[in-house]
């Protein structure tokens, strides 16, 4: 089994939309035994809140499922429980590095890493959930392609 963690800012957007994505992947091919996915945040700004309506709407709009979870923080722990930590940018990667004291085991990626690589652009600013959605889908998309069946 492969756990996966993903990581945001907030945990509220970006993280939570790629766990739910992925969670709809791995159920549609038949792989939930082989993987275990969550998601946090490097901030304490939004810890406990839900979603945001917008990320739930826009996975709803793509018929992905919304489970009912509050924001969580990122950490040491999660270090060793993990086998990937999924960053969605450059600034949370390097939150990671400070929170975690490093990456020795060489955990830590970012989302589009899997994909055509880069920033998955936080919607929080920009507003562009849909297009949030398909960066996060192309990058489950190649993490399935290197780590499923």
């Amino acid at each position: 089994m492969i756990k996966i963690l993903f990581i945001c800012h907030g945990n509220i957007c970006r993280s939570p939309m790629a766990e739910m994505i992925l969670k709809d992947m791995v159920q549609k091919r038949g792989l939930e035994g082989e993987f275990e996915i969550a998601s946090c945040a490097t901030s304490t700004e939004e810890i406990g809140n839900p979603v945001y309506p917008p990320a739930r709407a826009e996975l709803a709009r793509r018929g992905v499922k919304c489970e009912h979870r509050g924001a969580r923080q990122l950490t040491r722990a999660d270090y060793e429980a993990y086998d990937l930590l999924i960053a969605m940018d450059d600034l949370n990667i390097r939150n990671m590095h400070r929170m975690l004291g490093g990456d020795p085991k060489g955990k830590i990626c970012k989302m589009l890493d899997f994909a055509h690589g880069g920033n998955v652009a936080d919607p929080w600013y920009t507003g562009g959930f849909d297009k949030t959605f398909e960066d996060i889908k192309a990058g489950c998309e190649g993490l399935l392609k290197k780590y499923g069946k």
